[in-house]
């Protein structure tokens, strides 16, 4: 005889928070979700956000949730972790001494906060449950059955070594860790091992979607459609399982930006990978231009050393600076520094004036953001300044097809690789291409790496092109006396115009030999 409830008989006793029609989206998806029998009505909702044929046969292993903002998601994932937590035994599961985990991860502890409050509330309104805490933090609730519910920020370092008997993937789609390029896919696959010796162990990762890329729309390519599979995915707008969300809304959000809304909100049942997004670079070419256990660069001889800044409007921005050289045709990164908020722009400026001195540079580029307080600061340690005259999108554009033809030398550092591969291009209503980079990601590192590799390489093609119009002197003279024949006013001895000679003259009878002349 069945003593412990089903997930929908839970959401009965619970029919104070989960009362109306709104949520019979949601019920079809918890039937499918713990293979229960689905009404006819449920079978037709599951067929439609699933695009399977077949009723589930068992339950899901786990559940990608791809659903429109304000559809609900947050507050079921919590009625699951209550679910799991408290309505299910974990007796001859955990051994003595070892504690089952609910975790709650999203992009930050704010976010996750989220999902953990709805749950804190069932434990705080709800007297049987809240006889279950034996103890509670800001950060978690520990029970009395030996299950600890936790929330954690996308790292894969804080999941090692635990025993995950349900994880909830909050907004996955939306993840950045700055030591990691991919930290959705480093996090599930830390996951997966920790839940292997739970029976009944539950993955849940709840999303609106965004680019065609990442563990959200890799999970969305392999298993959507696909039956009998123990992966189960559900696709479905805002509207199709929170019907209280006013149609105008939705619509007005079509108004402003259609692509944007169709991945935030959806319509007809369903909710968009973005196709206006894509990647900048791949991770493969990425490894193929960085050079393993290369940190930083001394300083050489003989080398012509470019800098970079990113300077800091302040608020969450680090400030960058990044200084490269050309070698053998190779765009080579010699070093990046980065000062990450809060800091003093002076102390940082003279933090990197004392790297451009050691690296020879005696005039620093710099893109527009940081308006013009950079040139007054490094004037004051003898160094100029100059604005970029790229945008941040066309310098990344040039950039790229450095790094497309492996000309370019990158430093194996975890932030700047991290940042590289989260660049994204985007398709504007005009046609133009962006690139930037995600929301609440940054760019400050491998803005100031790609400026001074990018510049690097310009400075080496303008020397060769100067090295192509040298003048001996005896063609100088000759030039010289031809210049009246062209309509052009003779020069001076004394006044070379725009020619420059290099002062390494070899005819020591002639005090005008001056060697050398370059345009």
């Amino acid at each position: 005889m069945r003593s412990q409830p089903t997930i929908l008989e839970v959401m009965d006793m619970l029919h104070g928070w989960f009362r109306g029609a709104s949520w019979e989206g949601w019920r079809s998806l918890l039937a499918a979700l713990f293979a229960l029998p689905m009404t006819p009505e449920q079978l037709d909702c599951y067929r439609r956000h699933t695009g399977r044929t077949a009723p589930p046969t068992a339950p899901a292993r786990e559940a990608w949730l791809i659903i429109g903002r304000r559809g609900g998601k947050s507050f079921i994932a919590a009625l699951v972790a209550l679910f799991v937590a408290v309505f299910r035994s974990y007796a001859g599961i955990l051994r003595p001494g070892e504690r089952g985990v609910v975790m709650v991860v999203a992009t930050d502890r704010q976010q996750a906060r989220v999902v953990f409050s709805y749950l804190a509330a069932f434990f705080d309104h709800i007297p049987p449950l809240a006889r279950l805490v034996q103890r509670r933090t800001r950060d978690a609730i520990h029970l009395s059955n030996r299950i600890s519910i936790e929330i954690h920020t996308c790292s894969y370092r804080s999941i090692r070594g635990r025993t995950v008997v349900c994880f909830i993937g909050d907004e996955v789609a939306f993840w950045k860790d700055e030591q990691s390029a991919n930290p959705d896919a480093e996090v599930i696959a830390a996951v997966r091992p920790a839940m292997a010796t739970v029976p009944g162990a539950i993955m849940l990762i709840i999303s609106t979607p965004r680019g065609r890329k990442g563990a959200l729309y890799a999970a969305y390519r392999d298993h959507f459609g696909q039956n009998v599979d123990p992966v189960l995915v559900w696709q479905a707008d805002t509207r199709s399982m929170n019907a209280t969300v006013e149609e105008q809304i939705v619509r007005q959000a079509y108004a402003d930006d259609a692509a944007v809304a169709a991945s935030e909100w959806g319509a007809d049942g369903t909710v968009l990978f973005r196709s206006d997004l894509e990647s900048l670079v791949s991770s493969e070419v990425v490894e193929r231009c960085t050079i393993p256990g290369r940190l930083v660069l001394p300083p050489v001889g003989g080398a012509a050393y470019v800098g970079f800044v990113d300077p800091s409007g302040g608020g969450p921005d680090s400030m960058t600076l990044g200084i490269a050289h050309t070698a053998d045709g190779q765009a080579v990164l010699d070093l990046v520094c980065e000062v990450r908020p809060r800091f003093s722009p002076d102390a940082a400026v003279a933090t990197f004036a004392d790297f451009l001195e050691q690296y020879g540079v005696g005039v620093v580029r710099g893109d527009r953001y940081g308006g013009g307080w950079p040139a007054e600061r490094f004037a004051a340690y003898g160094i100029g300044f100059e604005l970029s005259l790229r945008t941040k999108s066309e310098l990344y554009r040039d950039f790229l097809a450095l790094l497309n033809s492996g000309r370019v030398e990158l430093l194996d550092e975890r932030r700047l690789r991290a940042q590289l591969l989260g660049l994204e291009r985007r398709v504007v209503q005009s046609g133009r291409d962006t690139v930037d980079h995600a929301p609440g990601q940054h760019d400050d590192v491998i803005n100031a790496a790609a400026g001074a590799l990018l510049y690097a390489v310009e400075g080496a093609s303008a020397e060769a092109q100067a090295r192509a119009t040298e003048l001996t002197y005896q063609e100088w003279k000759q030039l010289r006396r031809a210049l009246p024949q062209l309509g052009l006013p003779p020069m001076p001895y004394g006044g070379f115009g725009n020619i420059v000679g290099d002062g390494l003259g070899d005819d020591p009878d002639d005090e005008c030999d001056f060697g050398r002349f370059r345009w």
